[in-house]
């Protein structure tokens, strides 16, 4: 087997896609490690369950940047470059990432979206499906450029939308295709 490509995680709460990753990732063929988990929030419940198990995990709070975000996301590089990462992969990060970051990490920094991209970037995007009469929702896994979500997409995976759905309902049913749809996505992006 090839070298397995060293991965960090960003996480902004209970990392449940950082989870479905971890645990793809301990199968003996899987093209990638995870090695780091940072979180810009010191009380995301991931972090307490990637270092339960075994993935070295660290919050970097961004609250002691104040609004100097370039400060802050030096600090995240640095502990990715320390932990020799080579593909930095978004899951549930909750910050835009300034043009400096996504530079820095362009062509090997990947994110899972909501959302059958390019519709509905951003927040909210379950209501906004629901809203418009969309027959279906689901997933995207994405290159991260400047524009947000706004890179070539990678991998897609759709949830049909059924009568009397409501927000937090499809959301969970697209976040159960989610935890299946990133680890194929990770692992073809680290082969390639």
């Amino acid at each position: 087997m090839s070298v397995r490509r060293r991965v960090g995680v960003l996480i902004s709460g209970r990392g449940s896609n950082m989870m479905a990753l971890v645990e793809a990732a301990k199968a003996p063929d899987y093209p990638a490690k995870i090695v780091l988990v940072l979180s810009n929030k010191p009380e995301a419940a991931g972090l307490a369950w990637a270092r339960a198990n075994g993935v070295p995990a660290q919050a970097i709070d961004a609250k002691p940047f104040g609004p100097d975000r370039r400060a802050h996301e030096r600090a995240l590089d640095a502990a990715l470059r320390e932990a020799g990462v080579e593909v930095v992969a978004l899951a549930g990060y909750m910050r835009v990432l300034t043009p400096w970051f996504v530079d820095a990490w362009a062509g090997r920094m990947i994110n899972i979206h909501p959302s059958l991209l390019p519709l509905y970037p951003g927040l909210h995007t379950h209501a906004r499906a629901i809203a418009a009469g969309d027959a279906e929702a689901g997933c995207t896994v994405h290159l991260v450029t400047q524009g947000v979500d706004e890179g070539p997409v990678l991998a897609q995976a759709c949830v049909p939308i059924l009568a009397g759905d409501d927000e937090d309902v499809l959301a969970a049913r697209v976040l159960e295709v989610e935890h299946k749809l990133y680890p194929e996505a990770l692992a073809e992006f680290c082969r390639a």
